[in-house]
């Protein structure tokens, strides 16, 4: 069967609604796409992610790959083309510009310990690994020029060093640091700032921006080389997984197609093929593995083909010029 027509056949209407504004590029105000809209707001699941971001910021983060945690139904409301005119997302949205730091870093209730250097204790602060996953929903929502996002983005842009970004945190923390080097890049941070910065159109191929696509680009050359923060480059990362919540093949392929100046990279290139190869006959995706907290949604599914996995993979090729 036809991919494109397999996608719009599809139950999900997150996936067919998606399907048809990144895959086919039909316009906003056309009927089908609007018909998958509302039938996407009024679904039973998504309803859930908005009770989930709803209830934000839950209790406080412990590690920062939790997948139930409400932080990271926010990537997927992003994900699935949520804003701020839809039933729920505006208290979201407010929930979260009310924890703005001086820095401009938005912040999340985070579980702090002793062992990593600092405070020991529930804190509401800010660390480079979710920081921008909150600016990434936000400019999702919508908000890509509130004054509040402008700063939020410039405080980003102040972390870069020459390899992108490191582990950094706010300065309440003092000498908190994650399990690596300290002249090391965070893999994660790396991604995650990336990938909000992303939707800035101005920063798309900005030069400070590039030393973090660049900093995934060469560690996928030296893999099986170096860690860099525990992060590796090995069977598990190959593995594809969603939501997009953590440093695996996925996530950052699906980040790196968004800057037009990696889709002729054969880093880039060596990564795309890595997903490809793991198509079954009829060009369909299945997750080869899952966060148990969304059991149930078809991208945590290890039996059948995913049909949202699928769009994913679609629209990185699409992206790429490479369909």
């Amino acid at each position: 069967m036809d991919v494109h027509r397999w996608l719009l056949e599809s139950e999900e209407p997150w996936t067919r609604y998606r399907t048809r504004l990144d895959l086919l590029e039909q316009d906003n105000n056309d009927l089908e796409v609007i018909r998958d809209r509302e039938e996407m707001l009024s679904h039973q699941e998504y309803k859930k992610l908005i009770r989930a971001g709803e209830s934000w910021p839950g209790y406080p983060l412990k590690r920062h790959n939790d997948a139930k945690h409400p932080l990271q139904a926010l990537t997927v409301l992003a994900d699935f083309g949520a804003n701020q005119k839809d039933p729920g997302i505006n208290r979201i949205i407010k929930r979260i510009l009310s924890r703005q730091s001086d820095e401009g870093a938005f912040e999340t209730q985070i579980q702090l310990y002793k062992a990593f250097g600092g405070l020991e204790g529930e804190y509401w602060t800010w660390m480079g690994c979710d920081a921008p996953v909150l600016l990434y929903a936000l400019s999702a929502f919508g908000l890509e020029s509130d004054p509040r996002i402008l700063a939020a983005k410039e405080h980003i842009l102040s972390l870069i060093n020459d390899y992108g970004w490191g582990c950094s945190a706010a300065p309440i923390l003092g000498n908190f640091k994650g399990p690596g080097k300290r002249d090391d890049p965070c893999p994660i941070a790396n991604l995650q700032a990336i990938k909000a910065l992303s939707l800035d159109p101005e920063l798309i191929a900005d030069d400070s921006v590039m030393k973090g696509v660049e900093m995934l680009l060469h560690h996928w050359e030296i893999q099986g080389e170096k860690k860099f923060y525990l992060f590796g480059i090995g069977t598990d990362f190959k593995k594809l997984k969603y939501p997009l919540i953590w440093y695996d093949l996925l996530h950052v392929t699906d980040v790196l197609s968004r800057f037009p100046a990696v889709s002729g990279d054969k880093r880039f290139l060596d990564m795309v093929s890595m997903i490809t190869r793991q198509a079954d006959e009829s060009g369909f995706f299945t997750a080869s593995s899952m966060y148990m907290a969304w059991k149930g949604w078809s991208f945590s599914n290890k039996k059948q083909p995913s049909p949202w996995l699928t769009f994913l993979v679609n629209r990185i090729l699409k992206r790429a010029g490479l369909r």
